[in-house]
């Protein structure tokens, strides 16, 4: 299987012997361009850099944090003159294949590369929609002064139907092998899945109902394209290394397990294609992310009960509170006796690097990859974990979800670690009210349902943290108000020396006043270096001095920037809350 950086070059090489008695691409105008596979694939290729690399592993909003709270948590976000997101090069070179298709007569050919351009273009109006809302819906490509670059925006429903036309025809049109690092119609029933829940979802706790189709239609659309993913694709989930270690080596191998990862982004050494999650995680000027308490408090126990129903939960030690938890925790965070990646040297929580206590290590490989750019293993976009648990919460949510369906979706995610399966009956029967709670996170959750919807969600935050996905799992929530709960990290009883691995060295040393005559490995002065919730005692606090703030009529939405709605004279209106200043 050829991975993207190959596949780029060597589909340049192979079209040169066809382009030497053509325009060279330097001077290629459309018109002499798109007439045979290895032109479309050449220029197709470039599609696939709309895809996140940084942004999967760097989010940062309430279950990871920094030493510096984002803008979105804070309320900071204001109205920016340009950029902001507002960006549409990518659509027009999908547009220019799109109007130039019928260069090539190959119709085989041509329709797999427009059903390829048609899901790079449903992609895109996702990541719009999530944005921004309503957007303007553009087919063919426009130059800069096209009139129609300053047309009204469409209704978030007219956008919605415009990309399941879209994601339907890829569906239908693209290939069905397996492949790693190329889109196949696996790749497209995994975003019609992705987005028809974003949409489905929003409708409902946003209580959006003035469109045609209402927030259950949505949902069906993606319970249905789960379902078939499930049934169809082959796909299952990586188990190498068992219950201990399996979803670990999910994140640390160079090159991903091809029966669940659906599509990634190629890294590799040999090539020197690199990205930088291990400067990311290991660096102390990148943020120094944390995994917050709100989540670690979320992880069940090994036996599948709730670690919130354990006496004394909220002021236990770190070593106390990661014991016999859900696998997942240990394969997540450094805990007790964690080792890097190709070492057996025990590392305890790090607070140079980690504000919080609680240090992630997906992502981290081998250290010949530490390095401000020298990471090089696979980042997933699409695996079927994703898939399983989408189809279990749109379930969920019209009120379909039956103990079979569970069975043949999430309980697949949690054989993997060793923990037992969800019970649909007892999880609506005894809602949990931690997970209810504003420090659990979702208040919004209500009706006979909500105790499984909640399980759903703990299973979504756990099993695909660090990926990319919570912040906007939290807007279709409407769930953006719980950010101004504080964002905790350990419990410390006291300032002083603490030992966090339980290995008899001391790890940390918390003080006040003069620098102490202490042999731990960090020091880190109250007030200064490190807040504790309660002064001198308490959880770690990085944001303790920071004021956090969400507008409910705001901030779900990102606003339009300035020099665009001025250039369109007013036809592009703000979204709500957002002062810019204009006076249309």
């Amino acid at each position: 299987m050829k991975k993207i950086a190959i596949i780029s070059l060597a589909c340049l090489i192979a079209a040169s012997c066809d382009i030497l008695d053509q325009k060279p691409l330097s001077q290629m105008a459309p018109e002499d361009f798109f007439e045979n596979e290895q032109e479309l694939m050449a220029y197709t290729n470039k599609f696939y850099t709309a895809f996140p690399s940084t942004g999967l592993y760097n989010e940062q909003v309430d279950n990871i944090i920094g030493n510096i709270l984002s803008e979105e948590v804070r309320g900071t976000r204001i109205v920016s003159p340009s950029g902001g997101g507002w960006t549409w090069t990518t659509l027009r070179d999908i547009n220019t294949l799109l109007d130039y298709q019928y260069n090539c007569k190959d119709e085989k050919v041509r329709t797999k590369y427009v059903a390829l351009a048609r899901f790079f273009r449903c992609y895109f109006y996702f990541g719009m929609v999530k944005r921004f809302g309503d957007v303007p819906w553009y087919d063919t490509q426009l130059g800069s002064t096209d009139k129609g670059l300053s047309k009204p925006r469409d209704s978030r429903e007219f956008i919605m139907c415009k990309m399941l036309e879209d994601i339907d025809f890829a569906i239908a049109n693209l290939p069905t092998g397996k492949s790693m690092y190329t889109v196949t119609k696996w790749t497209a029933l995994a975003l019609k899945s992705r987005f028809t829940l974003f949409e489905g979802t929003f409708r409902k706790y946003h209580e959006i109902d003035d469109y045609e189709h209402d927030w259950r239609f949505w949902l069906e659309q993606s319970a249905a394209a789960s379902s078939e993913f499930i049934s169809k694709s082959g796909y299952g989930v990586y188990t190498t290394g068992g219950t201990g270690a399996s979803y670990k080596n999910l994140f640390v191998n160079a090159d991903q397990a091809t029966n669940e990862v659906v599509l990634a982004r190629d890294y590799s050494s040999t090539l020197k294609v690199f990205h930088a999650s291990h400067w990311y995680l290991l660096s102390t000027s990148m943020g120094r992310p944390g995994v917050t308490k709100r989540i670690i408090d979320s992880y069940l126990m090994k036996d599948g009960s709730r670690f919130t129903d354990v006496q004394g939960w909220e002021t236990m030690s770190f070593a106390a509170e990661v014991a016999n938890r859900d696998p997942r925790l240990s394969q997540s965070i450094r805990t007790p006796g964690y080792t890097r990646e190709g070492s057996s040297v025990t590392l305890a929580p790090d607070f140079t690097i980690c504000a919080t206590g609680y240090e992630p290590t997906k992502y981290l490989g081998k250290s010949d990859g530490d390095g401000a750019t020298k990471s090089y293993v696979d980042l997933i976009i699409f695996r079927s974990a994703e898939v399983f648990l989408n189809y279990a919460e749109a379930k969920a949510e019209l009120g379909t979800l039956t103990q079979a369906d569970l069975d043949i979706s999430v309980k697949k995610l949690r054989d993997r670690v060793g923990m037992p399966k969800i019970d649909l009956a007892a999880a609506n029967a005894n809602p949990d009210p931690y997970l209810a709670s504003p420090r659990g996170g979702y208040t919004h959750v209500t009706g006979a349902n909500a105790g499984i919807i909640l399980e759903i969600r703990r299973e979504r935050s756990i099993e695909l943290l660090m990926e990319g996905f919570r912040y906007y799992d939290m807007m279709r929530w409407k769930e953006g108000k719980n950010f101004e709960e504080p964002l905790y990290g350990m419990y410390f009883p006291a300032i002083g020396e603490y030992d966090l691995d339980g290995d008899g060295r001391k790890d940390v040393c918390i003080y006040s006043g003069a620098y102490p005559e202490s042999n731990a490995a960090v020091k880190l002065k109250l007030n200064t270096d490190i807040y504790l919730s309660d002064g001198n005692k308490g959880y770690v606090y990085p944001g303790k001095n920071t004021r956090c703030s969400w507008n409910e009529e705001r901030d779900y939405l990102y606003p339009i920037p300035t020099e665009e709605r001025s250039l369109s004279g007013g036809a592009l209106t703000q979204n709500p809350g957002w002062n810019d200043g204009l006076n249309f």
